[in-house]
């Protein structure tokens, strides 16, 4: 009896300090994945994060945040959200950083509105939690700015939905409800109509341009 006791305090004693060392490892490893060295290590996180510092995020009111207090939920309420981003978004980004070539901004920017609007989802997904751990309780002044935000209190909005396009370079604002509901992407009708708008504008230009030169040429 007296043995049988002591070999089980002994295991879980051993067990116990391996509770402890893996979970010392597991928080150690989630930390060192989510510094900015990390995510820059792969070539095609380089030109976010120069935007990143760019942007007028960076340096705000003395804060200078990094890749993670934007992409990766913090604190250990959150901690299963940051292992599942990282296993899930990291493996896939790590696939796509070798199917693509991101040697060049201009081959990165062919693929940019789709990681664009993949990381906007994360952020519907948490409840834009990563955006509230600095605008706590955002007071926006003027009556329509006012009014979005009792929209977002009432009809289940939450920031990224209206505030795109504020770090990284401006691609089309997509619809989240909708790319949730149809499992797609799905772009806002605005941004649509401001690119069919632009392209009709340079049509016109063109066609200017061109009237400008036959009558020069006639002359």
């Amino acid at each position: 009896m007296g043995r049988g006791t002591g070999i089980f305090g002994s295991s879980l004693l051993i067990g116990a300090v391996l509770g402890v060392i893996m979970t010392a490892v597991v928080l150690a490893g989630e930390a060192a994945v989510s510094t900015n060295e990390f995510c820059t290590s792969c070539h095609s996180m380089t030109y976010p994060a120069k935007e990143l510092k760019d942007s007028s995020h960076y340096g705000a009111l003395g804060a200078n945040p990094g890749c993670k207090d934007c992409h990766i939920p913090q604190g250990l309420e959150n901690f299963h959200l940051a292992v599942a981003t990282h296993i899930v978004d990291g493996a896939r980004e790590l696939y796509l950083e070798f199917a693509n070539d991101y040697s060049t901004l201009e081959k990165f920017d062919e693929r940019r509105l789709i990681m664009a609007h993949d990381a906007r989802m994360n952020l519907k997904k948490w409840d834009s939690i990563t955006c509230r751990e600095c605008h706590r309780n955002p007071q926006p002044p003027g009556d329509d700015a006012k009014a979005a935000h009792k929209k977002m209190e009432t009809e289940g909005a939450t920031c990224i939905d209206c505030h795109q396009n504020l770090v990284h370079k401006e691609v089309d604002e997509t619809d989240l409800n909708a790319s949730k509901s149809q499992g797609k992407m799905v772009v806002k009708v605005e941004a649509v109509e401001e690119e069919e708008d632009e392209e009709a504008d340079e049509e016109e230009d063109d066609e200017e341009e061109d009237d400008e030169e036959d009558d020069e040429e006639e002359k």
